[in-house]
């Protein structure tokens, strides 16, 4: 049993202030999981393709060579990732392309006091709306949200909805996800289907 976990933090790149998370998984994760992970820490909805480039390779989910990339479900984020301070770009949504920043900050953290082995530890203002027209988009968004008086501030509030704060990131919501996600995606002793 491996029982090396990773605390990575990740910043979504050139918004400000910054939005970002602290969390925990275990170094054996395979990247397509650690996807999984991130959508859930940042607040997306895993609508769109995702890539991870970690030096001079890239890591995707639907690739049909080693033109188009690795596929992501093959690799181990431990074996690619080793020292604290390695950085891996995480880019969400090829059309807004919403590009982040991971980086490993430490390679043996001791989750001895934590409830589950992938948690969210720490973290600051809301993710983007998805299908906001990636960082312009997003601060077009912020400016209408900010001026009650706009043109555009009602329909983009409908838009939008009444429950998005551009400050809020809570926390304790997005361990309880993660939480389910470790049940969901839990490794079983015997397959879906008995073979016979």
């Amino acid at each position: 049993m491996n029982n090396r976990f990773y605390a990575l933090q990740i910043t979504l790149m050139d918004i400000d202030p910054p939005i970002w998370r602290y969390f925990v998984v275990p170094a054996d994760i395979t990247l397509d999981r650690l996807h999984d992970v991130i959508q859930i820490v940042m607040g997306w909805t895993d609508s769109h393709l995702y890539q991870f480039s970690i030096g001079k390779h890239w890591y995707a989910e639907n690739v049909e060579s080693e033109l188009d990339g690795l596929k992501s479900s093959k690799y181990r984020l431990k074996d690619l990732v080793k020292k604290k301070g390695r950085a891996v770009e995480y880019l969400y949504d090829f059309g807004d392309t919403w590009l982040h920043h991971l980086s490993l900050e430490d390679n043996r953290y001791n989750i001895e006091n934590l409830h589950g082995n992938i948690v969210c530890l720490d973290g600051e203002r809301a993710c983007p709306p998805e299908d906001v027209g990636g960082v312009m988009g997003y601060d077009d968004l912020c400016k209408i949200l900010n001026d009650p008086k706009h043109a555009d501030y009602e329909s983009t509030r409908d838009w939008i909805g009444t429950d998005f704060y551009f400050e809020k990131f809570d926390i304790q919501s997005v361990n309880v996800e993660l939480l389910k996600y470790m049940r969901w995606s839990r490794n079983r002793y015997l397959p879906w289907e008995s073979g016979d």
